[in-house]
């Protein structure tokens, strides 16, 4: 089963992805500054996030974070981890290096299956490049205090529940805002990360 899984996720990741369309259905609405990513290549700083997913009690998890106020971007947010890149390395290595600062994983253990559709995140002004990578056993995490408050994990039979994918109104910088949101026990997942995850759900339903 494991390898099966493994086998035809990559090769999903390696057909044409849902994209946007996926994406837009947990966005936002009104999402000010919202652009496509092909229009601020190169006039944002890129950045890459890891979904990294793993077997844990006979169920495949991945796993979120709960970031700390102590963080330089998106404090007291859930994300995947990830962050900005640096010079001279790729958006694939950028993924695995900020996943061991964060959750303290050997990035050798890791195999990158693909990625999703890049998504630009106006408060930040980042490109988002998510990435897709495998364990074959469950991690033994070890989050940094500074960046990590919580590590969150979720199983995909969960992500894909419908009853998951709720949604409310907010008032965010004097403006009335839907809120569309993945509820996973006490948190509400929204946002960049949402968006992220609305795409993974499109293709795991391929497989599943």
């Amino acid at each position: 089963m494991e390898k099966n899984f493994i086998k035809q996720l990559a090769w999903r990741l390696s057909q044409p992805k849902p994209g946007l369309g996926a994406q837009l259905k947990m966005i936002t609405r009104p999402r000010l500054g919202h652009q496509v990513y092909t229009e601020v290549e190169g006039k944002s700083q890129p950045a890459a996030v890891l979904i990294l997913l793993y077997p844990r009690a006979d169920s495949w998890h991945l796993a979120l974070t709960l970031r700390t106020e102590k963080v330089e971007a998106h404090r007291s947010q859930i994300s995947l981890p990830g962050g900005r890149q640096e010079e001279g390395e790729s958006l694939a290595q950028t993924a695995l290096r900020e996943t061991q600062e964060e959750l303290g994983l050997d990035p050798q253990k890791i195999n990158i299956l693909g990625q999703l559709t890049p998504l630009y995140i106006p408060t930040s002004n980042y490109c988002l490049y998510p990435f897709v990578g495998v364990l074959r056993e469950p991690p033994r995490f070890q989050p940094s205090a500074h960046e990590v408050a919580e590590v969150i994990e979720v199983s995909l039979s969960q992500l894909l529940h419908p009853r998951v994918k709720q949604s409310e109104f907010r008032q965010i910088r004097g403006r009335r805002i839907l809120i569309p949101y993945y509820r996973i026990g006490p948190h509400k997942i929204w946002g960049a990360t949402a968006m992220v995850l609305a795409e993974l759900e499109e293709i795991l339903k391929d497989i599943f």
